[in-house]
């Protein structure tokens, strides 16, 4: 069979050195013109395109370094003994990236097969470190997991002065990694051998030069917060049995047709997986710059609907979602470090802020999984994801935050009128609901969260409260006037929210007799 009459092909799993590897025929296109088959090959941090290529390869091009000085990201599973099993040089002091300088013979990195003397280290697990001091790299790396994920760069400038270091085979320098977790106290062996250079590697050298099948890379994006979606950009029609990967690197897949639904559905949960993983694993880097009360339970990619009153429809564009502390977040590109969350296009308090899963019936066009954020004074956001799965794990995320931003704000006053009189009322998280009135804050009445039986409103300024005296159970209204209505009502229904999140039991047993 021709590569050109090729069909989707079921997914396929190996192991390649250590690293499981998921690959199969799909058929690509940029969305105007007729598809072609490619290879499809997945591993936990990269999505890559391949075709098929015969090659004649010259001594030069077997198991070398990259000749090209493109980003690249490599996966290590630390070892019990020797570690990461490389040392590195350089560091923001020296006004030198940090760089490898050794990788130690049957060891973490050289297993990979993709790591070299002379490959810069860009990011840790997503974190850059090429503006860190030497020891700074050193202590990222060895708090880095069991599960390292690499973004390196060759500079082949650099390669012949580090070969010509370990040809003196003097020891490592102060300069040089020395923890037991980066290089191998038991069991080192030197890459030097009889005098001579050889690379420190287990991989030998074909001395075959007879032209040879080989899937070449055409395109390669990194999943670390990728954008995937099934949709055509900026739209609500949902593609047959394609989808498409966006990485942060600004590169794309085009788009993946399968010919069977299956395998689809296959693929975009392998590669979803992967994102998810990956996605979690930045936010936890992340939150080791905040404290408790500051951290990040969301992060994750969202279409928000634009009505554009030139256009009969509705169009959407990609927004990244982050629940952080008492805050939600959108913006336009996901955040690289800890500085860019600063930068939000859009930041609303939780605690003021309505979410409110769409009904399929209510839904405004083909978009499914959709969902509204509406903060006070501001008009709601229809937003949507590409799961069902997504939309949940949003609304857990959001209770979650609802739980933390209530109990870091603690209580909230409101000023109000009540019969005519001046008044505050204050959402108190231990306490409840009180009115106080007057100069000296008299306290006029008071009850708990789970004495609330209803409340409403007229939508401008008037609000009733209905409570249940705990004694009589009889129900008491409340009349209040308040010029912030509708900050009121979002804070009130914050603090209800947070106490059913939270599992209060007189809450949950009022909600059951009623």
């Amino acid at each position: 069979m021709k590569l050109s009459d090729t069909m989707a092909t079921p997914i396929e799993e190996k192991l390649d050195q250590n690293l499981k590897v998921r690959s199969g025929m799909v058929h690509v296109s940029d969305g105007k013109c007729r598809p072609e088959p490619l290879r499809l090959s997945l591993t936990m941090e990269l999505l890559t395109l391949q075709k098929l290529e015969i090659v004649t390869p010259t001594s030069s091009q077997l198991n070398g370094p990259p000749m090209e000085s493109k980003e690249r990201m490599v996966q290590i599973t630390r070892q019990k003994q020797g570690g990461l099993g490389l040392s590195i040089k350089g560091g923001a002091e020296h006004k030198l990236p940090i760089l490898i300088s050794r990788i130690y013979k049957d060891q973490a990195a050289d297993i990979t097969g993709q790591l070299f003397v002379g490959d810069a280290i860009i990011k840790v697990n997503g974190e850059y470190i090429t503006a860190c001091p030497h020891d700074d790299a050193v202590n990222i790396l060895r708090n880095a997991g069991d599960i390292v994920v690499l973004t390196v760069k060759h500079y082949r400038a650099a390669t012949p002065f580090l070969q010509k270091q370990l040809t003196k085979d003097t020891p490592d320098s102060d300069n040089d990694v020395t923890c037991a977790e980066l290089k191998a106290d038991e069991g080192y062996k030197s890459s030097v051998n009889s005098g001579t250079i050889s690379r420190s590697c287990s991989r030998p050298m074909s001395i075959c030069s007879e032209p040879e099948k080989r899937w070449a890379d055409v395109v390669a994006v990194p999943l670390m917060m990728a954008y995937v979606t099934r949709y055509i950009y900026g739209t609500d029609k949902l593609r047959p049995n394609a989808f498409e990967v966006r990485g942060l690197n600004g590169l794309s897949t085009g788009v993946i047709h399968c010919d069977e639904l299956a395998i689809l559905s296959q693929w975009l949960k392998l590669i979803t997986d992967n994102v998810v993983g990956l996605t979690h694993l930045q936010m936890k880097l992340y939150n080791r710059n905040f404290a408790v009360g500051e951290r990040i339970e969301y992060m994750g990619w969202v279409n928000e609907g634009v009505i554009n009153n030139n256009i009969s429809w509705q169009s959407y564009k990609p927004r990244f979602l982050l629940l952080k502390g008492t805050e939600v977040m959108l913006f336009e590109t996901p955040p690289l470090n800890v500085a860019g969350i600063s930068k939000a296009l859009v930041v609303y308090k939780v605690y003021q802020t309505m979410f409110r899963i769409v009904k399929e019936s209510e839904t405004v066009d083909s978009r499914q999984h959709c969902f509204l954020l509406q903060s006070s004074g501001h008009e709601p956001r229809y937003l949507s994801v590409e799961t069902r799965q997504e939309l949940l794990r949003i609304e857990n995320s959001w209770n979650a935050a609802i739980v933390t931003s209530v109990i870091k704000l603690g209580r909230k006053t409101f000023a109000v009128s009540h019969q005519g009189k001046s008044g505050g009322l204050t959402l108190d998280w231990q306490a409840g609901f009180s009115l106080t009135e007057g100069a000296d804050a008299t306290m006029v009445w008071q009850y708990k969260f789970s004495q609330l039986r209803g409340s409403s409103d007229d939508g401008k300024s008037k609000l009733k409260l209905h409570f249940q005296d705990s004694e009589t159970r009889a129900i008491e209204t409340k009349e209040l006037e308040c010029q912030v209505l509708q900050s009121l009502l979002f804070c009130m229904h914050a603090f209800l929210t947070a106490k059913v999140a939270s599992v209060d039991p007189a809450f949950l047993s009022s909600i059951q007799q009623t």
